[in-house]
């Protein structure tokens, strides 16, 4: 199996144009929030359905330090995985997703889900629970919402783009669903994978040195 993107080369920096967060000013804002291009090929024989997920591994575990001025978040702090995209049921048919296909923009309470172009259906992202105390902001974020990694965070995050072939045509998921619910869905039914990355940081002195 293989996954490609004329969006950024496998491992670089990811264009702010498919991440939620940017640089602004002597702030950081919203960015164009568009799901970048992928494209996959030779799927194993059997494939009934693809899964698609984008996880970021290097968030912080707690958010103490958090988008504070006069500190960075430590390196050595121990870090957890946040999802920015869970997509289920794709057919084996789809050879590619379009840059901005699924999302152009940050919504503000989530984009609507679970129905998603190709008959597939998009699970809830992480932002979902990052915003979920934010009177302006709470709300369902179904499908794709990119990179906005805290600012003052001293580690480039890294974002990874994993493809899953399935023996079955449906994943046994109902409703809204999450990221560890997808892992979880997926035991006994993946025949192969395949995986696309690139980093991101908003973080001043990483993007200078």
């Amino acid at each position: 199996m293989k996954l490609w993107s004329d969006s950024w080369t496998n491992g670089d920096r990811i264009g702010e144009r498919y991440a939620a967060g940017r640089i602004d000013g002597a702030g950081v804002g919203f960015s164009d929030n568009l799901n970048p291009h992928l494209t996959w090929s030779e799927l194993p024989t059997g494939t009934q359905s693809l899964v698609l997920i984008c996880h970021d591994f290097d968030v912080p575990s707690k958010g103490d330090d958090v988008n504070k001025t006069d500190r960075e978040i430590p390196s050595d702090l121990p870090r957890v995985d946040f999802f920015h995209w869970l997509l289920v049921d794709l057919p084996p048919t789809l050879t590619r997703i379009a840059e901005g296909e699924f999302s152009r923009g940050f919504t503000a309470r989530g984009k609507p889900g679970p129905a998603a172009p190709h008959g597939a259906r998009q699970g809830l992202n992480d932002y979902t629970g990052w915003f979920a105390g934010n009177a302006e902001m709470a709300g369902q974020y179904f499908g794709y919402d990119g990179p906005f990694p805290p600012f003052n965070d001293s580690l480039v995050h890294h974002y990874v783009f994993t493809l899953y072939a399935l023996s079955v045509k449906r994943l046994p998921l109902e409703g809204a669903f999450t990221g560890a619910q997808v892992r979880a869905a997926l035991a006994g039914h993946v025949l192969d994978a395949a995986t696309y990355s690139g980093t991101y940081t908003l973080n001043r002195r990483l993007l200078r040195a």
